[in-house]
């Protein structure tokens, strides 16, 4: 008998992208125009690479005066941007939790989802209590399986706390001295993100050496250093 509820479009299997991003008072200035840039640069080139069989889901918590989740998981073309304003300390460490509690929610962040980027940006120092929950946030359940970027702005951010943040990655921490550091920071962001979307297993994450910025465009490959289940259900 026909039955017209088989014919289903299957959807798009999601792959989270979630920045961490340091809005202290520090910021200030050219910093947070040129983040604020940056961001806006990176979104534009994921709403341009959305497929069909993989969609780029941002999410944004800031750390400041407060620690927000300014932009939940949303599909890059749909992020309405608005720019980041400078102020108070850097909470990162409940920063990290909020972010640990998200990926660890499988109904915010779906078990049929591809392996997240997480990125973290900091031109400072944690002022609250962070070695416990950077230590589970890389260490312990769903988040300890994700990909980590991390950029130091600056003479005052603390290495230490960003290269932990890494500390099993292929990647190396990201020095950023002015703009042009910043924005091929969020460029390589980027064509990591999008490498991962044209290849055959979005959940292996390409090496450093396989990020090509070569005019803005992308150069794919197969495959990356560090691999992870090809199991279709996901890599939860």
């Amino acid at each position: 008998m026909f039955d017209p509820k088989k014919f289903t479009i299957t959807s798009a299997k999601p792959l989270p992208v979630v920045l961490l991003l340091d809005v202290s008072s520090s910021m200030s200035g050219n910093n947070i125009d040129n983040l604020n840039k940056a961001v806006k640069d990176m979104l534009d080139t994921f709403a341009q690479e959305e497929q069909m069989e993989t969609e780029i889901l941002v999410s944004v918590i800031t750390f400041g005066n407060q620690v927000e989740l300014k932009v939940p998981y949303t599909k890059a073309s749909q992020v309405k941007w608005q720019d980041l304003q400078a102020n108070g300390m850097t909470p990162m460490g409940t920063a990290l939790k909020m972010a640990k509690a998200m990926i660890e929610d499988k109904e915010t962040t779906p078990s049929r989802a591809y392996r997240p980027t997480i990125v973290l940006v900091s031109d400072g120092q944690p002022n609250d209590s962070w070695e416990r929950p950077l230590e589970e946030f890389i260490s312990e359940g769903r988040s300890s399986k994700c990909d980590r970027m991390a950029m130091a702005i600056g003479r005052d951010a603390d290495e230490t706390v960003l290269k932990r943040f890494i500390e099993g990655t292929p990647h190396d921490l990201f020095y950023a001295e002015n703009a042009g550091q910043l924005h091929e920071f969020f460029q390589r962001v980027t064509m990591s993100v999008t490498i991962r979307t044209q290849s055959k297993n979005p959940n292996v994450v390409p090496a450093p050496s396989e990020i090509k910025l070569d005019g803005g465009s992308v150069k794919s490959a197969a495959a990356g250093s560090k691999t992870a289940s090809s199991n279709d259900e996901g890599y939860w």
